[in-house]
């Protein structure tokens, strides 16, 4: 156990690898002789959004779990606010390296919503070192390619949009841990308050810069839209979507 810049506890169970020319951090459970299952979240998270039981539970059944921070997020390198020095395929290129820094020829990848684009885009260009993807909450190519033929968010999410929260003191502990429970909550069927507090406490508490962990991804370059090529994935695929998805609607999943 070691003390973030804040002065909070953070778990160093983590590492850091050379990935793509950056430090990324990551952690595995589980035995590294078993078939590995590579998780990566959506923008704005950290690899704390993985829950600890669940990959705990997916090490128990015979598996290597490795979740990671993407750029800016948790430990992994940051840049400052507001200017990000990096696109949609630097992510890929990170979880290639993420791959061959731990020795993984191959792994199951599976990706929540950014996430689920850089497993798109992982499978499309890397196909020979993803086993099987998994996408959660995703949609076909990168969020900010907008499609006419698919729903937009919900009115009751866009309400949200228009009057957010104000962005906080990033400093200050309490604002920002308030800042992230209340920027969660419309995302959330059935929202676990006391959890969601627990995990902004741990975010906090561990991330290098929070407000480039909360920001900066939001304002990187998508890159070329490749929802066009998605037919041409010989991966094996399984799409996961919650039927009252608010960000992207159920049929952003039969799309896929």
């Amino acid at each position: 156990m070691s003390f973030g810049a804040a002065g909070g506890p953070v778990d160093m169970n983590d590492f850091v690898v050379p990935a793509n020319g950056v430090g990324i951090c990551v952690e595995s459970f589980g035995d590294s002789a078993d078939p590995a299952i590579v998780l990566s979240h959506g923008a704005g998270n950290s690899m704390l959004s993985w829950d600890d039981e669940l990959c705990a539970r997916l090490a128990a059944g015979g598996r290597r779990v490795v979740r990671y921070d993407i750029r800016d997020a948790g430990r992994s390198v940051t840049y400052p606010p507001g200017a990000p020095p990096y696109g949609m395929r630097d992510l890929v290129a990170d979880a290639v390296g993420i791959l061959d820094a731990l020795g993984l020829e191959t792994a199951h990848f599976v990706g929540l919503s950014l996430g689920g684009a850089i497993g798109q885009l992982l499978a499309l260009d890397h196909p020979d070192r993803i086993a099987t993807l998994t996408l959660a909450a995703s949609t076909p190519g990168a969020p900010g390619h907008e499609d006419a033929d698919l729903p937009g968010v919900t009115d009751e999410l866009r309400a949200f949009f228009a009057n957010e929260p104000a962005p906080p003191d990033w400093t200050d502990r309490a604002a920002v841990i308030e800042y992230i429970v209340e920027s969660e909550r419309p995302f959330a069927a059935r929202f676990d308050e006391a959890a969601m507090r627990e995990l902004a406490v741990r975010v906090f508490d561990r991330a290098a810069d929070i407000e480039a962990n909360l920001t900066n991804v939001f304002a990187m370059d998508p890159g070329e839209p490749w929802r066009a090529r998605l037919g041409a994935l010989t991966v094996p695929t399984l799409i996961l979507h919650g039927t009252g998805d608010p960000m992207f609607r159920f049929a952003h999943a039969e799309a896929l």
